[in-house]
């Protein structure tokens, strides 16, 4: 015998402040959506200049890996708003009720202490090797992680903002 509970949310209102973090993730995407983008057309030329004008740039690679870093981190980030990356979704799900609520609230701190370690890490990460030129392009060595720095502290941002709304958003058939 088995019971299938399942617990209905009820839509928290919509904010200026959660409008305000819409249009931060709608920014990421772009941005993300922009450097991949970039990263076809710098591998493209890149492919280009070597086989056919047999004259390979030497700048394609740390761009091509900073626009790498850049969709990988601002994509991040923003899967992280919309809760389609980093959670315990199956977990979460096959937990009682009141477990499931523990789960909804526990992801996100995990989420944030995970954006919180990239973030500063990052940081530290950048300034070490800011004063190294990269081979082949005029870039500081560690550019790569600025993207990591910006996609963590975002995540932070919007994993927090997921806890406030867990804890502040009543379950259907439950007052708060």
């Amino acid at each position: 015998m088995s019971v299938d509970v399942e617990i209905e949310v009820v839509a928290p209102p919509v904010t200026g402040v959660q409008r305000g973090f819409e249009v931060l993730a709608n920014a990421a995407i772009a941005i993300a959506a922009l450097a991949l983008v970039g990263l076809v057309l710098v591998q493209g030329w890149q492919v280009i200049a070597r086989y056919v004008l047999n004259d390979s740039p030497s700048w394609t690679e740390p761009l091509t890996l900073l626009l790498l870093s850049t969709a990988m981190s601002l994509g991040a980030a923003a899967g992280v708003h919309t809760k389609r990356h980093f959670g315990f979704f199956l977990l979460a799900d096959a937990l009682g009720p009141r477990m499931q609520t523990v789960m909804h609230a526990l992801s996100p701190l995990v989420i944030a202490g995970i954006g919180a370690s990239m973030a500063w890490w990052g940081v530290i990460l950048l300034v070490d090797g800011f004063g190294i030129r990269t081979a082949g392009a005029d870039l500081p060595q560690s550019i790569n992680y600025l993207p990591l720095s910006i996609g963590g502290a975002l995540m932070v941002v919007f994993a927090l903002n997921q806890l406030f709304l867990v804890l502040t958003t009543p379950h259907a058939g439950e007052a708060r």
